[in-house]
């Protein structure tokens, strides 16, 4: 039994490796790069669309509707950033239906990598609205004795990002695993629809997550208003 595709070395040359986690994500990122291509290649705007252009129209819209819900204001800018993260982690889960595939979201440097996107988009898009002096006068609020306290809650919260995916999506797959060495009949496929329906809401929060965070550094933060002096 394989914990992580880690594990499933495919070539080896000396310190070289190539692993099962390089060639799913790999193959994840070339079917999202093709797809996309094949469905936005002959969009319409006349009533009469595709069913494929009609999926795309639903899942965009889902998508932009919960940043918007999240707090940003304008949810077509993450739009790119945010629904990337959440298709990734939905197809890693969905294609476990493919035999001899495993998702590349259990192996801990795949989530790793996931959260650090996170980590540098959040820095990122707060510069871009507050200006790199207003971002970073927010570690130090209320008070500057809270900055190596923001600081740290920064570094805890991408860790905690990557080891609650990889977490969730490695336990998900262990348990499938020893129910098929188990009962390798009939019970497995009711946790094989478990575990798919279960890696979307992982790829849902982890997208919710960095929408959040994105949400906390790009807000401005506007003095109130004193109160008018009645005489």
């Amino acid at each position: 039994m394989r914990l992580s595709p880690d594990e499933m070395i495919f070539w080896q040359h000396g310190f070289f490796k190539l692993n099962g986690t390089i060639v799913f994500t790999w193959g994840l990122m070339l079917v999202l790069a093709v797809g996309s291509k094949l469905i936005t290649r002959k969009l319409s705007t006349d009533l009469a669309r595709s069913r494929w252009q009609n999926l795309l129209e639903i899942v965009v819209g889902g998508i932009e509707k919960q940043i918007e819900e999240v707090g940003l204001s304008q949810p077509k800018k993450y739009l790119g950033f945010l629904g990337t993260l959440f298709l990734f982690v939905a197809l890693a889960s969905l294609c476990t239906v493919i035999p001899g595939y495993e998702p590349p979201t259990g192996s801990l440097s795949t989530t790793a990598a996931l959260a650090l996107c996170v980590f540098v988009a959040v820095p990122l898009f707060g510069i871009e609205r507050q200006g790199i002096v207003g971002y970073l006068k927010s570690y130090a609020e209320p008070t500057f004795i809270m900055l190596p306290f923001n600081v740290i809650g920064e570094l805890s919260r991408t860790l905690a990002l990557a080891v609650r995916l990889f977490g969730n999506m490695m336990s998900g797959a262990m348990i499938i695993a020893i129910l098929l060495t188990i009962t390798p009949f009939l019970f497995p496929i009711f946790m094989t629809v478990l575990g798919l329906l279960t890696g979307m809401v992982q790829a849902y929060i982890f997208a919710i997550l960095a929408a959040v965070y994105i949400a906390a550094a790009t807000q401005s933060r506007k003095p109130k208003p004193e109160p008018s002096l009645k005489t």
